[in-house]
């Protein structure tokens, strides 16, 4: 269990980086949270993120990963009082994705205004799930089985390796990893994203893909469509996947990440999603970087 000292020295280093990229840190919606995982935090990799879009442009994130498979991240947020019971499929989805699914460690993710936002579902890397078998629960959105056509053709139906849900705004992320072999060029970019009807990808977004070991797709229950695809890539210098030119929110976490883990090179993961609104760029940086973590991540993108 993490002390309250313990506790009160990382809601200091939150509350300084969100300060730094001027977004101002709520303790009422901050604390909850810590004080729900206190039991989880001292063995858990700790990242923060920003991002430019419309939705969560003005937040700054915190994201708890390797949480133990035994306890279920969203029955904690829901005994916390983090976030309000639902009659909503999302509501189940963790809980199902379990029973059917091996979980090798889950994910937390809130932000310091938006507070307890989302759950991860990470499975082993030598056991990548089929979509076949997350379409079989009941609680997915059907949109995962309609869009079974496009996940063949670009060979990841077999390739989940981790899952998420957004309980405020009702979607579901599939993250896939890219079969070995299959490079994100250009060419293969352009018919991953027109398959689904998004925009004409620009040269940042190719630039990252690039070196991006996978994509993750995100879904409604209203909705058969791909609302929006994200690809994604780790990495010590976030400039370099992004052809230069950094958003300067991006820029700042960049250049002023904090880190709890003195003497090791800072790991980032820099990520450009396409919707059909438009582009928009994400930077998490880990804070607390455990070896594991970063192996499992490796793992993921290794192509």
């Amino acid at each position: 269990m993490a002390g309250t000292t313990e506790l009160e020295d990382l809601y200091s280093v939150i509350e300084a980086s969100a300060r730094q990229l001027g977004v101002t840190c709520s303790r009422e919606t901050v604390w909850p949270v810590m004080t729900t995982y206190q039991d989880l935090i001292p063995q858990s990799a700790i990242a923060f993120r920003v991002e430019t879009s419309a939705r969560r442009g003005d937040d700054f994130s915190c994201r708890f990963t390797m949480l133990p498979k035994q306890i279920d991240p969203y029955a904690l947020a829901l005994s916390g009082g983090l976030t309000p019971r639902t009659d909503h499929p999302v509501g189940s989805l963790s809980a199902d994705i379990a029973a059917a699914c091996p979980i090798d460690n889950y994910g937390v993710d809130f932000g310091v205004v938006g507070g307890f936002t989302k759950t991860f579902q990470f499975f082993p890397p030598d056991e990548l799930q089929p979509v076949s078998t997350l379409a079989g629960i009941a609680a997915v959105p059907p949109a995962l089985a309609a869009n079974t056509a496009f996940f063949e053709r670009h060979g990841v139906a077999d390739q989940v390796a981790l899952t998420g849900m957004d309980y405020e705004h009702k979607t579901f992320n599939v993250y896939f990893k890219t079969p070995d072999g299959y490079l994100l060029e250009p060419k293969n970019v352009a018919a991953v994203l027109g398959d689904i009807g998004m925009p004409e990808p620009s040269e940042q977004l190719l630039t990252l893909a690039r070196s991006a070991g996978g994509f993750y797709v995100t879904l409604n229950w209203d909705s058969p469509g791909v609302q929006r695809i994200c690809f994604s890539a780790m990495t010590k210098d976030p400039a370099a996947l992004t052809g230069g030119h950094l958003e300067p929110k991006i820029e700042q976490l960049a250049r002023n990440a904090p880190s709890a883990d003195p003497g090791s090179d800072r790991a980032f993961i820099c990520y450009v999603a396409s919707s059909p609104a438009g582009e928009y760029f994400k930077l998490l940086s880990f804070y607390r970087a455990q070896p594991d973590v970063v192996r499992l991540w490796r793992e993921y993108e290794d192509n």
